[in-house]
């Protein structure tokens, strides 16, 4: 029996959600704290839960407005949350350790390899890691300079300045969500000089450390990246600059939106909301008064996410990529689905359909028990919510605040699930690989 426990919570695979879960409870039992509010209202577990899980899954959902029952203790608990949450429970455990000893052993190799992603090497481990502290923290602080600095502009008082300028980074970064601005940063929507660094630093966040690993160790020289790095950066070219032909066609006129603007603010407010949908959830315009298209586009975008192993969420970009290019490669009758003269894997093909038709599995799940909770809400929002919540991303169309107790935990669910991944909750539950000595007759079922 002991060694069948054991044998269970020894698996890296079935610890790290453990993991994760350890340090959602742990930052609810901090939010409810008296000192962890700014106004004299209780925080209630529901509330104090959703917003921990929010914060460790980098989401960035809120059923209570950050700058205003938060304190300064609350904030900061919510910042260090999503800290751990954008590095990674088992990679910010082996970071700690890597300041003590300088050796990992093997488990734990295994453990944060799951967590930083396959396609790294166990040797790797240990560079991966350090480059990764030394890149955040670089970008992070970086970012904070500058938004300090614009803060300042404004006559925030200089503790005020670099706390906000330390947040955001922070949020931006780790694709987080979360601002210290009621309406997030709608009243800096024509600012380039806090819009844009938030752009370049969700940019960074959402490729993925294994791509900015490569490029920094085998430089930048095109012909040297692997198929992984250069479907990475394409993919997500073309999707920034996809969405943000979108948003400001879409919402060129609308006058709750783009509307009011002179045309290149429609090109700065199309730009962010084009960064962030993917990434870190923050906006600059109100999200509900976007047009349907709109809510459509970012629906989309949401579901597709960013890069592998990175702070932001969705089905990952690679993924996408190789279902198109399969689609691709059937409709001209290929026998092999090929990108930058390589073949695709078959199992990479198998297991981007898994994680794709998982993911419209859980979408749809969510969408319809939402609807049924909330039967006075309409698709669109509904639909936008869930998407939201299971692609940790954190845009609202405004109903976040509204919702019932079983709406919130289902999106609590959501979140959780999102973050480490449907492919990994379902392997933490039953993690067993079958290998047969036999195969079965060949079937060919008629399709279509």
């Amino acid at each position: 029996m002991i060694g069948r426990v054991r044998a269970f919570f020894g698996n890296p695979a079935r610890l790290i959600p453990l993991l994760f879960l350890g340090v959602i409870l742990a930052g609810t039992l901090l939010l409810m704290l008296p000192i962890s509010r700014a106004d004299n209202q209780p925080s209630h577990f529901t509330d104090a839960f959703f917003t921990a899980t929010s914060a460790v899954s980098v989401t960035g959902l809120a059923v209570i407005d950050t700058p205003v029952h938060w304190s300064w203790f609350g904030q900061f608990v919510i910042l260090v949350s999503f800290q751990l949450g954008g590095l990674g429970i088992m990679t910010s455990a082996v970071l700690v350790g890597l300041l003590v000893s300088s050796k990992l052993g093997l488990r734990t190799k295994l453990m944060t390899r799951i967590e930083i992603g396959q396609a790294l090497s166990l040797g790797d481990v240990k560079s991966v890691l350090l480059r990764t502290l030394v890149f955040s923290l670089v970008v992070e602080a970086a970012t904070a300079l500058v938004l300090a600095i614009r803060f300042s502009a404004y006559g925030f008082d200089l503790a005020d300045a670099i706390w906000y300028g330390v947040f955001h980074a922070v949020s931006s970064f780790n694709s987080a969500g979360f601002a210290l601005f009621s309406d997030s940063l709608m009243s800096f929507a024509t600012d380039p000089w806090i819009t844009i660094p938030l752009c370049v630093s969700t940019i960074l966040g959402g490729l993925g450390m294994p791509v900015i690993f490569e490029m920094t160790r085998r430089g930048w020289g095109r012909r040297q990246w692997s198929v992984h790095t250069k479907l990475t950066l394409v993919g997500s070219a073309i999707l920034l600059f996809g969405g943000w032909v979108a948003y400001v066609a879409f919402e060129w006129t609308n006058p709750a939106t783009f509307g009011q603007w002179p045309w290149y603010d429609k090109l700065l407010g199309g730009f962010f909301q084009s960064s962030m949908v993917r990434g870190a959830g923050l906006n600059s315009i109100d999200i509900g008064a976007m047009g349907d298209d709109s809510l459509l586009a970012s629906v989309i975008l949401m579901f597709i996410g960013g890069g592998s192993a990175s702070t932001a969420g969705g089905i990952k970009v690679t993924t996408f990529f190789v279902l198109l290019l399969v689609i691709w490669a059937e409709v001209r009758g290929e026998p092999d689905v090929t990108v930058f003269r390589h073949r695709i894997n078959p199992s990479v093909i198998r297991q981007a359909l898994t994680v794709a038709l998982v993911y419209i599995a859980c979408n749809a799940a969510g969408v319809f028990l939402m609807q049924r909770f909330e039967p006075e809400l309409p698709l669109m929002p509904v639909l936008f919510e869930v998407t939201s919540a299971f692609a940790t991303l954190g845009q609202s169309t405004g109903i976040t605040y509204d919702l019932s107790e079983p709406s919130k935990w289902l999106l609590s669910i959501a979140m959780f699930t999102g973050r480490i991944g449907p492919v990994l909750f379902a392997a933490s539950l039953a993690l067993r690989t079958r290998h047969r000595l036999y195969r079965y007759p060949e079937g060919r079922p008629l399709v279509g």
